[in-house]
């Protein structure tokens, strides 16, 4: 590897942990009610800082009066957008890394490209969660393009295995496997997004049974609207109670069939891999699987406690980049 290529390696590989990072930050800021914490953008009501704006409360407050300032919720909104703007520089740096080095034929040159293309569409989602005033499907898209960043980050700062998968009849089942547990996580995490940007996590505050109820009362034609118009103010939620049953239950489902697909996935990469990295790979699959099944529930019955929904975000992106790693190792 030149050292060119080893740079890029290292820099996407960096990329990963800030990534892991704004997405953290991401739900911490959600999930504290704290989304409309700077009701513009980029800025915090007119100012380029939380400190600023605080520092000129009356002129801001006659500004903004349906939203006054609220210190405590602009610093984490703010830091969240200095973290993600770290992270777009970071990318246009390994854009600029993959042009020049685009003759080396280990250089993937497209991915870097279309990352750029992915971050400024990210910006543009950033802006629209707070000036629609956290439409769900806004921040379900914002949350998606979020992960699928740190993915991609992930994707280029893994090298091509020196010592591939041999080919057999299983390992093509099982590179089938990881491409369908990838989907089913998408899917799943999407569905995650969408319950905590309708405020349903609390839907169904026992477990395992929801609403004292194996098959709760449930409006699922409600629950699944994608777009309800403009000029909503989504904060808290507005949905019916028995709308948001529906989206929490089935995110349930969701991670039964997550679960059973990963949960295989894990076992026969460990089982079966025919190389010590795929049968790690497996291994590191189910322990983070384990936790994210765990950290689900207690959660559930501790009432949505701030530390453990963020770590909830936190884990998923973590099984989300060992699921990756997977499809990784097997192609």
């Amino acid at each position: 590897m030149t050292p060119r290529l080893l740079l890029f390696r290292r820099l996407a590989l960096a990329g990963v942990l800030l990534a892991l990072v704004v997405v953290v930050l991401g739900a911490w800021v959600r999930l504290s009610a704290a989304g409309l914490g700077c009701p513009d953008w980029p800025g915090c009501y007119g100012h380029w800082s939380a400190g600023s704006a605080a520092e000129n409360i009356d002129t801001v407050n006659e500004a903004f009066p349906h939203r006054p300032l609220e210190y405590h919720k602009a610093i984490k909104e703010m830091v969240h957008r200095y973290f993600a703007s770290g992270l777009g520089f970071l990318i246009l740096v390994l854009a600029g890394l993959a042009i020049a080095n685009r003759k080396d034929p280990q250089q993937p040159v497209a991915l870097p490209l279309a990352l750029v293309a992915l971050v400024i569409f990210q910006g543009l989602l950033g802006m629209w969660t707070v000036t629609l005033l956290l439409k769900p499907l806004i921040v379900v898209l914002h949350l998606i393009g979020g992960l699928s960043t740190l993915s991609l980050l992930a994707w280029l700062a893994m090298s091509p295995s020196t010592a591939p998968e041999r080919w057999s009849p299983a390992s093509a089942g099982l590179r089938k496997l990881a491409g369908i547990g990838l989907a089913v996580l998408a899917l799943q995490i999407m569905l995650g997004g969408w319950t905590s940007s309708n405020y349903a996590a609390l839907a169904c505050p026992d477990f395992p049974t929801c609403q004292n109820s194996y098959w709760p009362h449930m409006d699922v034609k409600d629950a699944f609207v994608l777009w309800r118009g403009l000029g909503i103010d989504y904060e808290g939620g507005v949905l019916d109670h028995p709308a948001r049953v529906a989206i929490h239950f089935v995110h349930r489902l969701g991670a039964i069939a997550a679960a059973i697909i990963l949960g295989g996935l894990s076992f026969l990469a460990w089982r079966r891999g025919t190389t010590p990295a795929v049968r790690t790979g497996g291994l590191l699959l189910g322990l983070v699987l384990i936790a994210q099944l765990i950290l689900g529930p207690v959660m559930v019955m501790r009432a949505l406690p701030l530390p453990l929904a963020t770590a909830h975000n936190g884990v998923a992106a973590l099984l989300l980049l060992a699921t990756v790693r997977m499809n990784r190792l097997l192609r």
